[in-house]
């Protein structure tokens, strides 16, 4: 969709916060383990919701689990799985805290062997998509499906084989802007 600055824009990101997000964030490549872990953990707090409901809700979410860091979340316990689910700012799922929890554990794990960043990133495909259409727009991928199986074999959850594409897209492992689109290739990996 065109905008009203004569920018073409994916009919997700037309408007307010979705727009300043995908204007500067979506795509842009994330390569620090604080990064991208609260990027897995939102993108697992996105499954089956909008990803409006959680981006308004960031700032809410960094402060209930003390910015992702992930050794400070991975001592988290019952009192705080109490207190996460009483917090009307986060998404109040306990599934979905106590994998955040879980997977700051794993993150820490990861740290023996290459570390979180190195994985993900070793993930990344040899040739990015080129969408001309929404309909293009992939929703997963075999490296997709690859990461969300190593994540799991490490003790990740909600790291789904979709909810991993969408991560895939949102730190710039793959670049599904639209061919022709302002912020295709703006990450920097991938040409236009």
């Amino acid at each position: 969709m065109i905008g009203a600055d004569g920018l073409a824009r994916p009919a997700w990101a037309t408007d307010g916060l979705l727009r300043e997000y995908y204007d500067t964030e979506w795509g842009m490549p994330v390569r620090d383990e604080r990064g991208l872990y609260e990027r897995i953990s939102l993108e697992g707090f996105q499954a089956g919701l909008s990803w409006a409901t959680v981006l308004r809700k960031r700032p809410a979410f960094r402060s209930a689990f003390a910015g992702f860091d992930p050794e400070a979340v991975s001592r988290f316990g019952d009192d705080d799985i109490e207190r996460l689910m009483s917090d009307a700012g986060i998404i109040r799922n306990r599934q979905k805290i106590e994998a955040t929890i879980g997977n700051a554990r794993a993150v820490l794990a990861l740290r023996d062997d290459g570390g979180l960043v190195d994985l993900v990133w070793s993930f990344r495909p040899a040739v990015t998509p080129a969408p001309r259409t929404a309909a293009e727009v992939a929703t997963t991928s075999p490296e997709a499906t690859a990461l969300s199986k190593e994540l799991r074999r490490r003790g990740f959850r909600f790291v789904g084989p979709t909810t991993m594409y969408a991560l895939m897209q949102a730190v710039g492992l793959v670049d599904d802007h639209l061919v022709g689109s302002h912020r295709r290739g703006c990450s920097g990996l991938w040409s236009g």
